[in-house]
């Protein structure tokens, strides 16, 4: 009977292990499955985001120098048409990110700067100049780098500039829907997002 009674408890013991290890591998399964889906996923949004725009400006260039001291001053001006296409770029492939599987916790650690070109188109009118203080390349250029200056300061403030945020954070919000979905957290500086509003807040 004794012998009856240790057979059967060494063989609960055995089919007790093997769930309690079997059952620890399906969790590691499990786990390393979202990590990799979560990897995927990052590598997919990995992408260039390119938004477009356009402006148009009117700029009047003028430029004294002096002749003989105080005695004589030579002008030139000129009217400057402007117009330029515009190029915000994101690219998500630089996204710098921690995945820890204990914690189940994906960590953005930084988002790309954007990249911004301006590509200006520049008509001259009404050129007007003298021998002692003519157009010439340096003229040209400094113009061409003033409204980039200008043009690139302007956007700062514009509804490209926050378009093109919107749609970064509409290219993050995949990564919130995603650890979410598997019961991960998504950290981004330090602080839990918990919602989209959250993400829609951060400084970038």
């Amino acid at each position: 009977m004794r012998k009856i009674l240790f057979g059967v408890i060494i063989t609960l013991i055995v089919l007790f292990t093997f769930k309690y290890c079997g059952d620890k591998q399906e969790d590691k399964i499990v786990l390393k499955e979202s990590s990799a889906l979560i990897q995927e996923q990052i590598n997919n949004v990995g992408k260039l985001i390119v938004t477009e725009g356009h402006f148009s400006e009117v700029f009047n260039y003028k430029s004294s120098k002096e002749i003989l001291g105080d005695y004589f001053t030579s002008d030139k001006k000129a009217l400057v048409v402007v117009n330029a296409e515009v190029f915000i770029a994101y690219d998500l492939s630089k996204i710098e990110f921690d995945i820890d599987e204990v914690s189940k916790t994906l960590t953005i650690i930084s988002i790309p700067k954007e990249e911004i070109k301006i590509n200006p188109d520049l008509e001259y009118y009404d050129v007007q100049a003298d021998f002692f203080n003519p157009f010439g390349v340096k003229d040209y250029n400094n113009i061409k780098e003033t409204i980039k200056k200008a043009l690139l300061k302007k956007l700062q403030n514009s509804d490209l500039k926050l378009n093109a945020e919107n749609r970064l954070i509409s290219e993050l919000s995949k990564f919130y829907i995603l650890t979410n979905s598997l019961g991960w957290t998504l950290q981004y500086n330090q602080n839990h997002i918990n919602n989209i509003e959250e993400l829609n807040g951060i400084k970038l």
